[in-house]
C-alpha cells in the first residue's frame, strides 16, 4: 500500500508541471483525499495563485477547509469534470482522467441508473450488482448483435459481439479475458458471453453444439465451484474455453482447459464456507431411489462437508441444481452407468472422510475399527478389498535396495494420507469429467477460427496466504504484463494511424516481479530444488529465499516472522506463509493406495488410476525423501522413475501458464474486469475503498494513466465543429474547409501548441483541454443568456407596471360604485321593513280566524260521515249475503248436472272405442291377407266404381231413413204428450183422498228445510266472519307489502339513477371487453400462424437434411405417392365421397363456434343428427348394393335375343326414372305427414287424441300407398309393352327391308303373335315380382315409420311430463322469479324450435343436392348409353372414343365459357411455364395475378369433365412448385410479393366460384354460371390459406431484413432537423476499430431513404395486385419492426437519450405518418404500433422536476412499461450544462406511481413478434371468358373451352 501511495504521489508530481494554475479559480470543483471515502468533493471559494501554501475550499456539507499545498507532500488537488460528463459510458471520454474521476463515474452509474457496465478504453468494467437484472434476455442479444461496440451502452454482449465481428472480419482468433476477485462475477460474465456466442453463432446442423457448450457450465460449477466468505458460487479453478467456428462462423465444437483446481477444499473448509457444490447436491438427493445404495444422509453428518458449519446457501436449492447437473450430463452424452459411477466416487469420498482412525498407546501407530461402516461403504462403492484398504491406511511400505518392510504410521500421518487419497481421487475424477466434456464438445469438422473465454481467478490476498494464492497471483502478474503490453500497443497504433508525433510513454512494467518468481533460481526453482532434498523443510526453503532473493526490489522479509516472505505485486504487497508449500508442491499420495484402486472391480474407478505414473499430479519418487525412504512397488527391482513423474505442481502450473500466454498472444484479447462493490453482498451498495483497491489491482487505473499520459481526448473534425462553433466568428463560418476552421479556432483559443495535435481525421487534446473549451463555451452561452434575460426582464417589468396601473383605476371605479349602491340599498331596506311589518300583522290575525273556522267545519264533516258510513255498512252486509246465497245455489245445481253429463259421455266413448277397435282389428286382418292383396291388384278400378255407386246408394238410403226418423219422432212426440196429459188427470183423480196427508208431509219437509236453512245461514255467517277476518289480515299484509314496495321503489329509483351514472363506465368496460375478445382472437390466430411458421421452418430443416443426405445416383419416388403428402394431410376430393356430417358442420358455422360451444344441447343434437345420417347412409348403401345385385343377376340371366336386352334396358331405365320421381314424392308425403302429426301433437295434449290422429294418418298413408302401387304396376306394364311393341315393329321393318320375302313374312306372322303374347306374359310376371318386392319394402318402411311415430309419441309424453313439472316448479316461485323463469324457458323453447327448423331445412337442402348430383350422374350415363347404342348401330369406321369426345366438346362449348383444357402429359410444362420459370416482369403489363386466373380456369375444366385425379394432381403440383420457387428466392421481395398476390387470388377464386351462397353475393349472373359443378375444394382452400400465411411471413421477414440496417440510422442518428443535435466528447469505443468507416454503410441512411424503401415495398405490392388489406398489414408489421428496433436502441444507448433526439424522433415519426396518409394507409393500424416510440420521444422532451411532472408522465406514457420509463429517465443525458439531470428522487416517485400498473416485467420490445394476418375475401369483378392470355407466355398447348 505504501508503494502505491508513493507511486500515486510521483504521478501527481509529474503532472504538476503540466497543471494550468489558472484553472484553480473561484467556483472550480476539485477532489481531495479522504480516509473514509477515498476521495471527497470540494469547491474553491478563493482564486488560487501559484506558490500559495493554502487552498481555500468549501466541502459539500458547507463546511470550510484550508487545504495545504506543498511542492512534495500535497500537490494541487485533482480537478472535477463538468456535470455534463458525469456518468459517461466510457471513462476515457472524461476530460480529466485520474483516479477520483474514474471512481466517481463508476459510483454514479452504479447507484443512480443502476448501470453495472462501463468502458474504460479497451476494458469493460463490470460491477457485481448482487441482484437479478433483466438485461440478459434474447431480445437484448438480438439488439446487440450486429452493432458497433461504441453505438450501444456498455454490456458483456457488446464485448462478445466485438470479438465475434473481429473474428469474422479480420479472420483472427479472439480471446475474452475475464478476471477479478472472488465474488466479483467472473463466472457469470463468462457464462453470458458463451450464451451470446451460442445464440448468435448457432450450429448450422442439428448437432446442437451450442446447447452442449452451455450445458457444460452447470457441470463445471457443480464440481469446481464452492461457497466462500466472499462469494456463494466461487470458481475454485481456472478455465479457458475455446469455442470453435467454421468458415460460415457457426459453432462446430469447443474445448476446455482447466488450471490449478483447489484440491485442499475437498478435505478442509474455513468457517462459513462449503465444499464443492456436487457433494451437497448429492446429499440433498440422497432420498432418491437410485441413490439408496450410496448410504448417504444429510451433509451435516459428513466431516468433509460440515467443517464450514453452514451447509446451506440462501436462495439455492441443491436438489434442483442436482437435477440440472444430471440433465447436463445426459445432454453431453455421459452414459447413465458412468453417471452412477461418478456419484459413487463422490459418495465414497464423503465416507472416506468419516473413517475414524484410532491411535495406539505408543502414539507411533494407529488402527481402524473393523466395524467402521464408512470404511465398508467406501470399499463397497469403489469396489476394492476392505482388508487391504484398512491395512494400508494405517501402514506404509518402505523399499530399499536390499529389503522391503512395512512401517506403522501415527494417527496424524494416517489422517494426512487419508486426506491426500481423497484429494487425489477427486482430482482424477475432475480431470476425467473435463476430458469427457471435451470429447462431447469435440467435432470432426475442420475448425476455421475460435474465440476463447478465460475465466480465471483474480488477485487474492488474505490474512493467511499459502501456495494456492501464490500461484493465483503469479498468474495475474503474467496476465497484467500481457494487458499492459496490449494497451501500449493499441495506443501506439492509434497515434501512428493519425500521424501524430509519437513520444515514448512510461508505463509500469512488472517483468522484474515475474522474474523473481519464474526466473532461474527464482522462487519456483528454489521450491522445486527443496522438494528434491531428502530432508527438505519449509523453514529451510524460506531461509534459502532470504539468502538468495533479498536483493530483489520486489522481495521483502517480514520483521516479525522467519517462516514467511513478502512479494510486492503490481496490485499490492502480499505476505505468504511457508507452511505446507513443499507438501502442496509435491502433491504426495502413497502408491499402495493407488494400487488398491487400480484393482477395483468397477471399470471407471480402475481407469481413473491406470495412468497414474504418467500424470503430473501423481506421487513422485522424491515425495518421501524427507525420511530417506523411496516409495516403490512390491517388485524386488525398483522402477526407473519417469521424467514426467518428477514434475511438481509448480512446474506444471508454470508450463500450463506459459501455454496459456502463448495462446493469448496469438489472439486478439478483449478484457472484462469484474469489480466487487462490497463485502456484505448487498444489492447496489458501493464501498469506495474496496472498489479503488480492485481498480488498482486489475489494471484499470493503469489504462487510464497510459491514456492520460498522451492525448486522451479526441474529437473528429465535424463533431468539434458542431460542438464549438458558438466560439467562432461569423467570418469563420463562411469557410468551406472545416479542418481549417477548427485549426484557426484552436490556435486562437489555446496558445500552447503542445496542448493539442491535428491528426488526419481527429483532433487530439491533452488532459483538461476539453474541460477548458467547455468552460469557454459555457461562458459564451452564459453571456448570451444574460443578454436575453436582461431584455426579457425589462419587458416583463413594463408589462407588470401597465397591469398594476390599469388595476388601480379599475379598483377605484368599482369602489365608488360600491359605496353608492350600498347607500341606495339602505334606503330600500328601510321602506321594505315598514311594509313587511304591516303585512305580517294582517296575516297573523287572519290566520287565527281561519284556523278556528276550519276546526269547526272539520268536526261537522267527520260527524256526518261517521253516521252515513254506519248505514252504508249495514246495507252492504245484507247485499253481500244475498249474492253469496245466489251463487252457492247455482254452483250446486251446475255441479250436479256436469257430473251426470260427464258420466254419460264416458259411457258413450267407451262403447264407441270398443266398437272401433273391433272394426280396426278386422280391417287389419283383411288388409294383411293375400286374397285382399289380390283383390286390390285385380280390378281395382271397377271396384272403386262399384264402391262409389254403393256409397251413393247408401247416401240416398240414409237420407230417406233420416226423413222417416223425423216423421216417426214427431208422431212419437205427440203420443207422449197425450200420455202425459192422461197421467195428470189420473193423478188428480186419485189425489183428492190423500191430499191432507200429503200436505202434512209437505209441511214437515218445509220445516226440515227451514231448519237446514237456519243452520246453513249460521254456517255462512261464521264463514263470512272468518273470511272478513282473513280479508282484514290480508289488507294489513297488503299495506305492509305496499310500504315495502314503496321502499323498494325508492331503492330502485336510486339504483336507476346510479345505473344511469354508471352507463358510461359500463360502455367503457364493454369496449374493453370487446378489445379483450379481439385480442384473444388475434392471439389465437397468431398462435395458429406461429404453428404454420414452425411447420415451414421444420419443413425447411427437413429439406436441408434431405439435401445433406443425398447421395449420387438416380432415385425414383413411388408413383402412387403424392408429393402433397409431404406438405399436407389433405386427401383428394371425389363425388363418391359425401360427408355425413355436413349439416352439423354447417349448423355450427351458422351459429358460430362460440355459441355452439356454449350450448351443450346443440352439440347433443348435432351428435344425434350425425348418428341418424350415418344410419341413413348405411341404409341407402344397402339398398344400392341390393339394386346392383339385382341388376347383376338380371345381367347373368341368359338373353336369347338382342331384342330382350334392349327391352330390359329400356324397362330398367324407365323403372329407375319412375323410382326416382316416386321416391321424391314419397319423401315429400312423409315430411307432410310428420309435420301434420307434430302440429296435432302440439295442439292436443291427450294421448288418446294423439293415438286417434295417428291411426287416421296411418290409414290415409296406407291407402295412398296402395293406390300408388297399383298405378306403378299399371304404368310399368303399359310402358314395357309399348317399348317392346316399338322395338318389335322396328325389327320387323328391318327384316322386311333386308329379306324382301313377303311369303316368309306371312308365314311367320302367327308365331310372332304367340311370341308377343309370351313376352307380354313374362313382362306381367316381372311386374308382379317387382310390385311384390316394392310392397314388402314399403311394408318394412311403414313399420319403421310406425316405430318412429311411437318414439315421437313417447317423446311427446315425456315432454308433457317435463312441462307439468316445470309448471309446478314455476307456480312455487315468486312473481318476479316466475317472470324471469318463464322468459328463460321461452327463449330455450324458441332456440330449440329454431334448431329443429334449421335441421329440417338443412336436411331438405342436402337431399336436394344429393338428388341433383345423382341426376347429373344418371344423365351422363344415359348420354353415354345413347352414344354407345348409336355407335353400335352405325357402320362408320370412326373410333368410338374420338366420336364421344367430339360430341362432348361440342355440347360443353355451347353451354360453358372461361375454361382451359390441357392434356395430362402437359401438366408439368404448365407448372414450369406458369410458376417455376415465371418472372414478375413478364406479366407486368397484363391483368394482375394472371397466373392465378389461368390455373383456376384449368381447374374449372377438370371439374367440368369430373376428373378428380386431374384436379388433385394440378393443385398438388401448383402448391409444391410455389414452395420451391419461394425457397429458391427466399430473399427476393418482388418474387415473394408476386406469389403472395397470386396465391391469395387463387384462393379467392376457389371461394368465389365454389357455389357457396356466402361467397356468391357479389357475383354477376355469368360468374355464377362459372361455379364449380362436381367438386368441393374446401380442404384445398385451407391448404392455400396456410401457404398464403407462410408466404406472408416470408415477405415480412425479407422486408425486415432489408430495413434492419436502416432503422437506427434513419430514426435516431440522421439529422432531419439540421444543427439540432448536440455532440458530446466520445471515448475510446467510439474510435475503436469496430466502427464502420464506410460512407455507404449504415451510418449514411437517412429518413428519406427509409421512407423511400417503404414506398418501394408498397409500390411492388400494388403492382402485383396484392389486396390492399394485406398490403396494409405488411406495412403495419414493418412499422412495428421500426418501433421495436428504434425503442430498443433508445433503451440501450445513453447518447441518444436527450431532448434534441426526442425532437428529431417526433419529427421523423410525423414524416412517416404523412407518408401513411399519402398512401391512404392511416387506417391500417401502423400509427398505433408507433405509439411507444412517440411516447418515448415525448418523455425525452417533457419537464422532469416536480410531482406534477411525474403525474403527467404517468398519464402520458401508457404504452411504455415501468421498466422502460425508468430506463429512459436513467439514461437521459443533458447535452450542455444548462440542462439538469433527472434526480433519483424523481425517478423513485415515478416508480411508486407506476406500481399499480402491474406491467409485464419487460424492458426491450420483442422484435420477432408478428401480428396474425387476415386474408379478407375480395371477389374479382373480372369475367373469365374475357381473359386474354399473352403469346409470350408460350401456353399454346392450352385450349380455350
Amino acid at each position: 500500500m505504501k508503494r502505491q501511495v508513493k507511486e500515486h504521489s510521483n504521478i501527481m508530481k509529474r503532472q504538476e508541471g503540466k497543471i494550468d494554475h489558472e484553472l484553480y479559480c473561484k467556483y472550480t470543483r476539485v477532489w481531495i483525499p479522504d480516509p473514509e471515502d477515498v476521495w471527497r468533493a470540494a469547491e474553491i471559494i478563493k482564486d488560487y495563485k501559484e506558490g500559495e501554501p493554502i487552498l481555500h475550499l468549501k466541502l459539500e456539507d458547507e463546511s470550510l477547509l484550508e487545504y495545504r499545498i506543498g511542492p512534495k507532500d500535497n500537490p494541487l488537488p485533482f480537478l472535477r469534470n463538468p456535470d455534463i460528463l458525469v456518468g459517461e459510458n466510457d471513462l476515457t471520454a472524461l476530460s480529466y482522467l485520474h483516479e477520483p474521476a474514474v471512481l466517481h463515474n463508476l459510483k454514479v452509474r452504479f447507484l443512480e441508473p443502476n448501470h453495472i457496465y462501463t468502458y474504460c478504453g479497451i476494458v469493460l468494467v463490470a460491477i457485481n450488482p448482487y441482484d437479478q437484472l433483466q438485461i440478459y434476455g434474447e431480445e437484448v442479444i438480438n439488439a446487440y448483435s450486429g452493432q458497433n461496440m461504441g453505438d450501444m451502452d456498455p454490456h458483456i454482449f457488446a464485448v462478445a459481439e466485438e470479438a465475434y465481428k473481429q473474428m469474422a472480419r479480420d479472420e483472427r482468433n479472439q480471446s475474452i479475458i475475464v478476471s477479478g476477485e472472488s465474488g466479483a462475477g467472473k463466472t457469470v460474465s463468462a457464462k453470458y458471453a458463451m450464451r451470446f456466442f451460442a445464440t448468435v453463432g448457432g450450429s448450422a446442423n442439428d448437432t446442437n453444439v451450442e446447447e452442449k457448450v452451455l450445458a457444460s457450465s452447470p457441470i463445471m460449477e457443480a464440481i469446481g465451484n464452492a461457497k466462500t466468505t466472499r462469494n456463494d458460487n466461487s470458481s475454485r479453478f481456472g478455465k479457458y474455453i475455446q469455442i470453435g467456428f467454421d468458415r460460415r462462423y457457426h459453432i462446430i465444437g469447443a474445448n476446455m482447459r482447466t488450471y490449478l483446481l483447489e484440491k485442499s477444499r475437498v478435505v478442509f473448509q474455513a468457517e462459513d464456507e462449503r465444499n464443492y457444490h456436487i457433494f451437497y447436491q448429492l446429499c440433498a438427493s440422497a432420498s432418491f431411489p437410485e441413490f439408496k445404495d450410496l448410504a448417504l444422509t444429510s451433509a451435516e453428518d459428513f466431516i468433509f462437508t460440515s467443517q464450514g458449519e453452514n451447509i446451506f446457501i440462501e436462495g439455492v436449492n441443491d436438489a434442483e441444481d442436482f437435477k440440472k447437473t444430471k440433465e447436463a450430463f445426459t445432454l453431453l452424452g455421459v452414459k447413465e452407468s458412468n453417471q452412477s459411477s461418478i456419484f459413487r466416487i463422490i459418495a465414497s469420498i464423503l465416507h472416506l472422510g468419516n473413517v475414524e482412525i484410532c491411535s495406539e498407546r505408543d502414539g507411533d501407530s494407529c488402527h481402524i475399527s473393523r466395524n467402521d461402516p464408512h470404511l465398508t461403504h467406501f470399499c463397497r462403492l469403489l469396489g476394492v478389498e476392505l482388508e487391504q484398504m484398512e491395512h494400508w491406511l494405517c501402514h506404509r511400505k518402505l523399499v530399499t535396495t536390499s529389503e522391503t518392510y512395512v512401517k506403522n504410521m501415527s494417527r496424524k500421518q494416517a489422517a494426512n494420507a487419508r486426506d491426500a487419497l481423497a484429494k487425489h481421487i477427486y482430482a482424477h475424477m475432475f480431470d476425467w469429467i473435463v476430458e469427457h466434456v471435451n470429447k462431447s464438445l469435440h467435432t470432426s469438422s475442420k475448425q476455421h477460427s475460435f474465440i476463447g473465454v478465460l475465466d480465471i481467478y483474480g488477485f487474492e490476498t488474505f490474512e493467511i496466504n499459502s501456495f494456492e494464492q501464490f500461484c493465483i497471483n503469479y498468474a495475474n502478474e503474467k496476465l497484467q504484463q500481457q494487458f499492459n503490453q496490449h494497451v501500449f500497443k493499441l495506443e501506439q497504433e492509434e497515434y501512428m494511424k493519425e500521424q501524430i508525433p509519437w513520444t515514448l510513454i512510461d508505463f509500469y512494467d512488472n517483468q522484474p516481479c515475474i522474474d523473481l518468481i519464474e526466473a532461474k533460481l527464482g522462487i519456483l526453482d528454489l521450491l522445486d530444488e527443496e522438494c528434491k532434498v531428502p530432508k527438505g523443510t519449509d523453514q529451510n526453503w524460506c531461509q534459502k529465499l532470504y539468502d538468495r532473493l533479498s536483493s530483489s526490489v520486489h522481495f521483502q522479509k517480514p520483521r516479525m516472522s522467519n517462516i514467511s516472505f513478502i512479494i510486492i505485486h503490481f496490485a499490492d504487497k502480499v505476505e505468504y506463509q511457508c507452511d505446507c508449500f513443499l507438501e502442496k508442491n509435491r502433491d504426495t499420495v502413497y502408491e499402495e493406495h493407488i494400487n488398491i484402486l487400480k484393482a477395483s472391480k468397477f471399470q471407471l474407478v480402475a481407469d481413473l488410476f491406470q495412468d497414474t505414473n504418467k500424470d503430473g499430479s501423481s506421487s513422485t519418487s522424491s515425495s518421501s525423501k524427507s525420511s530417506r525412504i523411496n516409495v516403490r512397488s512390491a517388485k524386488p527391482t525398483p522402477k526407473v522413475p519417469n521424467k514426467e513423474h518428477r514434475k511438481t505442481v509448480g512446474h506444471q502450473f508454470r508450463s500450463s501458464l506459459q501455454l496459456l500466454m502463448e495462446t493469448l498472444n496469438a489472439t486478439t484479447p478483449h478484457y472484462v474486469r469484474c469489480i466487487k462493490p462490497n463485502d456484505e453482498k448487498e444489492a447496489f451498495s458501493f464501498d469506495s475503498r474496496r472498489a479503488v483497491q480492485q481498480l488498482r489491482a486489475c489494471g484499470v487505473l493503469e489504462t487510464i494513466r497510459i491514456s492520460a499520459a498522451g492525448y486522451p481526448s479526441r474529437w473528429t473534425y465535424p463533431d468539434f465543429f458542431n460542438r464549438y462553433r458558438v466560439l467562432m466568428k461569423k467570418s469563420d463560418m463562411t469557410v468551406g474547409d472545416k479542418k481549417l476552421v477548427c485549426r484557426n479556432l484552436l490556435e486562437t483559443l489555446v496558445k500552447d501548441p503542445d496542448k493539442f495535435q491535428f491528426g488526419k481525421t481527429k483532433i487530439f487534446f491533452r488532459a483538461g483541454q476539453v474541460a477548458y473549451l467547455e468552460k469557454l463555451r459555457a461562458d459564451k452561452f452564459r453571456s448570451a443568456c444574460i443578454k436575453i434575460q436582461k431584455t426579457v426582464r425589462r419587458w416583463l417589468q413594463m408589462v407588470r407596471y401597465k397591469k398594476i396601473r390599469k388595476s388601480a383605476i379599475t379598483l377605484q371605479r368599482f369602489g365608488r360604485g360600491y359605496m353608492a349602491r350600498r347607500y341606495a340599498e339602505r334606503l330600500r331596506l328601510t321602506r321594505a321593513a315598514v311594509i313587511c311589518q304591516k303585512q305580517y300583522r294582517m296575516v297573523r290575525e287572519r290566520t287565527a280566524y281561519l284556523r278556528v273556522r276550519q276546526a269547526v267545519v272539520t268536526i261537522q264533516a267527520f260527524t256526518r260521515g261517521m253516521f252515513t258510513r254506519r248505514i252504508f255498512q249495514e246495507f252492504l252486509l245484507h247485499h253481500k249475503a244475498m249474492i253469496i246465497q245466489k251463487h252457492v245455489r247455482g254452483w250446486l245445481t251446475r255441479r250436479k248436472f256436469k257430473v251426470a253429463r260427464n258420466a254419460a259421455i264416458t259411457i258413450q266413448c267407451a262403447y264407441r272405442r270398443m266398437r272401433a277397435k273391433r272394426e280396426l282389428k278386422q280391417l287389419k286382418i283383411e288388409a294383411r291377407s293375400a286374397q285382399h292383396l289380390k283383390k286390390l291388384n285385380t280390378g281395382m278400378e271397377n271396384k272403386i266404381v262399384q264402391l262409389q255407386r254403393k256409397m251413393d246408394d247408401q247416401t240416398k238410403d240414409l237420407k230417406t231413413q233420416n226423413e222417416q226418423l223425423v216423421v216417426a219422432k214427431v208422431s212419437l212426440g205427440s203420443e207422449v204428450n197425450k200420455l202425459q196429459k192422461e197421467l195428470e188427470t189420473m193423478r188428480s183423480r186419485q189425489g183428492d183422498g190423500s191430499q191432507l196427508t200429503s200436505l202434512k208431509d209437505e209441511l214437515e219437509k218445509l220445516r226440515a228445510e227451514l231448519q237446514e236453512a237456519h243452520a246453513h245461514r249460521k254456517k255462512l255467517e261464521e264463514e263470512h266472519s272468518n273470511e272478513k277476518m282473513r280479508f282484514e289480515q290480508r289488507v294489513e299484509e297488503l299495506e305492509r307489502e305496499n310500504s315495502l314496495l314503496k321502499s323498494e321503489k325508492e331503492k330502485m329509483n336510486q339504483r336507476i339513477l346510479h345505473h344511469s351514472k354508471s352507463t358510461e363506465d359500463q360502455e367503457s368496460s364493454a369496449s374493453q371487453s370487446v378489445g379483450r375478445v379481439q385480442a384473444e382472437l388475434d392471439e389465437e390466430r397468431q398462435r395458429y400462424q406461429n404453428l404454420l411458421r414452425e411447420f415451414s421452418r421444420l419443413e425447411q430443416r427437413y429439406d436441408n437434411l434431405q439435401e445433406a443426405k443425398f447421395q449420387p445416383g438416380h432415385r425414383r419416388n413411388n408413383s402412387t405417392q403424392s408429393s402433397l403428402e409431404s406438405d399436407s394431410n389433405y386427401p383428394s376430393i371425389s363425388t363418391s365421397e359425401v360427408g355425413d356430417t355436413d349439416d352439423a358442420i354447417q349448423l355450427v358455422e351458422e351459429m358460430g363456434v362460440e355459441k355452439a360451444a356454449m350450448d351443450i344441447g346443440v352439440f347433443m343434437k348435432l351428435q344425434k343428427r350425425v348418428r341418424e345420417l350415418e344410419q341413413e347412409r348405411k341404409r341407402l348403401q344397402v339398398n344400392l348394393e341390393k339394386m346392383e345385385d339385382q341388376s347383376q343377376r338380371k345381367g347373368i340371366e341368359p338373353k336369347t335375343t338382342s331384342e330382350q336386352e334392349n327391352a330390359d334396358l329400356a324397362y330398367n331405365s324407365l323403372k329407375r326414372q319412375e323410382l326416382e320421381s316416386e321416391n321424391k314424392k314419397l319423401k315429400n308425403d312423409l315430411n307432410e305427414l310428420r309435420k301434420a302429426i307434430a302440429d296435432r301433437a302440439s295442439k292436443n295434449s291427450s294421448s288418446n287424441e294423439l293415438q286417434d290422429g295417428y291411426n287416421l294418418l296411418l290409414g290415409q298413408l296406407k291407402a295412398a300407398n296402395e293406390e300408388l302401387d297399383v298405378r306403378k304396376e299399371e304404368v310399368l306394364i303399359l310402358r314395357s309393352q309399348i317399348v317392346t311393341a316399338a322395338q318389335q315393329k322396328e325389327k320387323e321393318t328391318t327384316n322386311h327391308i333386308e329379306t324382301n320375302n313377303l311369303p316368309e313374312w306371312i308365314n311367320s306372322k302367327k308365331p310372332i303373335d304367340k311370341e308377343e303374347a309370351l313376352r307380354s306374359y313374362h313382362g306381367i310376371c316381372e311386374s308382379k315380382k317387382l310390385l311384390e318386392a316394392q310392397l314388402q319394402s314399403q311394408a318394412r318402411k311403414h313399420e319403421d315409420e310406425l316405430e318412429a311415430f311411437r318414439t315421437q309419441i313417447e317423446l311427446l309424453r315425456d315432454d308433457i311430463e317435463k312441462k307439468q313439472e316445470m309448471l309446478n316448479h314455476t307456480m312455487s316461485l315468486s312473481p318476479e322469479a316466475q317472470v324471469e323463469y318463464s322468459v328463460q324457458q321461452e327463449i330455450t323453447r324458441l332456440t330449440n324450435d329454431n334448431l329443429d327448423l334449421k335441421e329440417l331445412v338443412e336436411k331438405l337442402e342436402k337431399n336436394e343436392r344429393k338428388l341433383k348430383k345423382q341426376l347429373r350422374i344418371y344423365m351422363k350415363k344415359v348420354q353415354e348409353l345413347e352414344v354407345s347404342v348409336t355407335a353400335a348401330a352405325s357402320q362408320s369406321t370412326t373410333a368410338k372414343p374420338e366420336m364421344t369426345r367430339q360430341v362432348t366438346v361440342q355440347r360443353r362449348e355451347k353451354d360453358f365459357e372461361g375454361m382451359l383444357e390441357y392434356y395430362k402429359e402437359d401438366e408439368a410444362l404448365l407448372v414450369k411455364t406458369l410458376i417455376t420459370d415465371m418472372k414478375p416482369h413478364a406479366v407486368s403489363a397484363t391483368v394482375p395475378c394472371l397466373p392465378a386466373y389461368i390455373l383456376f380456369m384449368c381447374i374449372r375444366h377438370a371439374d367440368y369433365i369430373n376428373d378428380d385425379q386431374k384436379v388433385h394432381s394440378l393443385l398438388t403440383s401448383t402448391i409444391n412448385a410455389i414452395k420451391k420457387v419461394l425457397k429458391k428466392n427466399n430473399d427476393d421481395f418482388e418474387m415473394t410479393s408476386f406469389w403472395l398476390a397470386n396465391t391469395s387470388r387463387l384462393l379467392h377464386c376457389l371461394k368465389q366460384y365454389s357455389g357457396d351462397e356466402a361467397f356468391m353475393t357479389q357475383n354477376t349472373a355469368k360468374q355464377n354460371e362459372h361455379c364449380l359443378k362436381n367438386f368441393d375444394l374446401a380442404e384445398y382452400r385451407q391448404v392455400l390459406s396456410d401457404l398464403s400465411i407462410q408466404i406472408y411471413q416470408q415477405l415480412v421477414k425479407v422486408a425486415e431484413h432489408v430495413m434492419q440496417p436502416m432503422i437506427v440510422s434513419a430514426m435516431l442518428e440522421s439529422e432531419s432537423i439540421p444543427s439540432l443535435a448536440g455532440v458530446k466528447p466520445m471515448g475510446y469505443r467510439n474510435r475503436s476499430s469496430s466502427m464502420d468507416k464506410d460512407e455507404e454503410g449504415p451510418g449514411s441512411y437517412t429518413l428519406e431513404a427509409l421512407i423511400r424503401q417503404l414506398g418501394q415495398f408498397h409500390g411492388v405490392m400494388g403492382e402485383h395486385g396484392l389486396d390492399p388489406e394485406i398490403a396494409g398489414q405488411v406495412i403495419r408489421q414493418l412499422f412495428y419492426s421500426i418501433n421495436a428496433v428504434t425503442l430498443n436502441n433508445l433503451l440501450l444507448r445513453k447518447d441518444v437519450c436527450s431532448w434534441s433526439t426526442g425532437m428529431q424522433l417526433r419529427y421523423n415519426i410525423s414524416q412517416m405518418e404523412e407518408w401513411l396518409r399519402g398512401k391512404n394507409l392511416h387506417q391500417s393500424g401502423a400509427v398505433i404500433n408507433m405509439e411507444p416510440v412517440i411516447q418515448a420521444a415525448q418523455l425525452l422532451q417533457v419537464k422532469k422536476k416536480t410531482s406534477q411532472d411525474a403525474e403527467a408522465i404517468c398519464s402520458l406514457c401508457t404504452a411504455l412499461t415501468m421498466q422502460q420509463i425508468v430506463k429512459i429517465l436513467n439514461l437521459y443525458t443533458p447535452l450542455n450544462e444548462f440542462e439538469e439531470r433527472v434526480t433519483v428522487s424523481f425517478i423513485r416517485n415515478i416508480q411508486n406511481r407506476l406500481q399499480e400498473r402491474n406491467d409485464v416485467p419487460m424492458l426491450l420490445v420483442d422484435t420477432k413478434h408478428t401480428f396474425p394476418v387476415l386474408f379478407p375475401y375480395t371477389p374479382s369483378a373480372l369475367s373469365l371468358e374475357t381473359l386474354h392470355i399473352p403469346a409470350n407466355l408460350s401456353l399454346h398447348f392450352l385450349t380455350r373451352v
